[in-house]
């Protein structure tokens, strides 16, 4: 049974984590930031994803036996670029800090994570643009849109304010052009999660016969 107060609770988990997770690496003083990075990385993007699906699902192993190479291609294929968002996304924390970062790349990967899957598959016009629930989600991205041109604004004023003394102190390589290039690739990268789901619809179809739960075939 759909329960809409329930997927709120779990968006809202969800952009708690996006939002914060950077905050503890910012009291490493000791590593580099690749050093860091990469631990954070191997447990996020390797042993947390099989550990869960090892144990939330059913037939880990016979469900992606079963699964025909090209769904495996196309969730590799997108799953490197988002891989390259990630690691671009350390990058923009490098040069433009937690806040101003944050706000353009995660702006950049949920206007384009929303927009391309469905122009992608040729649904925009009937998906997006024809129906009200359509139009709602596009005046959202506009506003989404709309608050990264803002944070791009408060980069350059902050930018022309500080002195070059005052910007190391805050953040120690701080670079608002090499940061602006680096978050806009790394947003539009990291929307590529969104062309993984959507690629890896069957591995969902195949571990719900293995005996997944509904809940956990995203897993």
């Amino acid at each position: 049974m759909p329960n809409p107060a329930l997927g709120l609770l779990f968006h809202w988990l969800g952009g708690l984590a996006s939002g914060s997770f950077y905050v503890p690496f910012r009291r490493v003083r000791v590593w580099s930031w690749e050093t860091y990075w990469l631990v954070g990385g191997v447990f996020s993007w390797i042993v947390a994803p099989w550990l869960f699906a090892g144990i939330m699902t059913s037939g880990l192993i016979e469900t992606l036996r079963l699964t025909p190479p090209s769904t495996l291609f196309w969730c590799y294929f997108f799953g490197v670029l988002w891989g390259l968002g990630g690691l671009t996304f350390g990058l923009t924390m490098r040069y433009l800090g937690m806040s101003l970062g944050m706000a353009m790349v995660l702006g950049y990967c949920a206007a384009f994570g929303t927009l391309m899957p469905p122009i992608f598959s040729g649904e925009f016009v009937t998906k997006v643009i024809g129906t009200r629930s359509g139009i709602v989600v596009l005046i959202g991205i506009g506003i989404c849109l709309l608050g990264i041109a803002i944070a791009g604004l408060a980069g350059i004023s902050k930018e022309r304010e500080l002195s070059d003394e005052a910007k190391k102190s805050s953040i120690a390589e701080f670079d608002l052009k090499k940061g602006v290039i680096v978050a806009t690739f790394s947003g539009v990268m990291s929307a590529c999660f969104s062309y993984g789901l959507a690629a890896g619809e069957p591995i969902k179809l195949l571990t719900m016969q293995q005996g997944t739960a509904p809940l956990w075939q995203g897993l």
